[in-house]
């Protein structure tokens, strides 16, 4: 158990985009963070950079797909690591933008194990601890897709729906405890995250931001990190966070 009053944020997918940020953010607000990831590559340069500026932090290597190394990442952690104050439940992404009928099956199965299966072991990892000491913060990274298909979106609106429904769901199960529980829901934000859906093809990935200034992973950590420092009374239980030209998962105005 901790023996000090320095809260611990656990991050998944923190190598990039809104989860690096997210580590960024709540380090600088004096958090022990623990981020994950897939690529040892790509976790170390973020633990060396948060060490670097004065926080503890602890890596775990694991991808939130596979459930047993989750479960040894999570649960292998040393004594004073194990109670988590806020879990922030970002791995994921979007791949592929083809019709439903002409889907790839191995793209709809990695986007329904990481958004939606990998959201829901972490929880499941984590949240007991919560409940028992009667404290805790988990927060969702969904998406304005969750709200509304869009063309091409299919699976990954679906899987984003699904984020607010277990969201939902796991603010009424813990409704009895000081537990609280966000759904963050951004639009456009230029992270890695149109390159990924695009198999690696950054020309097509640019074309998704031409005429319009998306939010930044930042924006989104800011968010995240004033809920978590909301006043214990209060749970701010949903956010839409969306860039000023964007009026709805489909109507973006972009200027010529």
């Amino acid at each position: 158990m901790k023996t000090d009053s320095k809260k611990t944020v656990i991050i998944t997918g923190a190598t990039s985009g809104i989860g690096l940020a997210c580590a960024r953010a709540f380090a600088r607000d004096g958090y022990r963070v623990i981020v994950t990831g897939r690529s040892q590559s790509k976790l170390q340069p973020v633990v060396d950079e948060l060490r670097q500026a004065g926080c503890d932090v602890m890596p775990l290597l694991f991808d939130v797909r596979d459930r047993a190394a989750a479960m040894a990442a999570v649960q292998g952690l040393p004594g004073q690591w194990q109670a988590i104050d806020v879990l922030v439940n970002n791995a994921g992404g979007a791949l592929g933008l083809e019709p439903e009928y002409e889907g790839d099956f191995d793209d709809w199965d990695a986007m329904i194990d990481a958004n939606i299966k990998g959201l829901l072991t972490m929880t499941r990892l984590v949240v007991p601890g919560m409940v028992a000491r009667n404290r805790g913060h988990v927060i969702n990274i969904g998406s304005v897709a969750g709200d509304a298909a869009y063309a091409g979106g299919n699976v990954y609106c679906a899987t984003k729906a699904a984020v607010k429904a277990l969201t939902d769901g796991l603010r009424i199960d813990v409704a009895h405890t000081a537990v609280r529980v966000t759904n963050i829901k951004p639009g456009l934000v230029e992270t890695n995250f149109s390159v990924t859906r695009f198999h690696g093809d950054s020309a097509r990935a640019e074309k998704v931001y031409d005429g319009i200034e998306p939010l930044t992973g930042d924006d989104i950590a800011d968010v995240a990190l004033y809920a978590a420092n909301a006043p214990a009374h209060v749970q701010i239980a949903e956010v839409l966070v969306l860039a000023t030209h964007q009026a709805s998962v489909s109507v973006i105005h972009r200027q010529a």
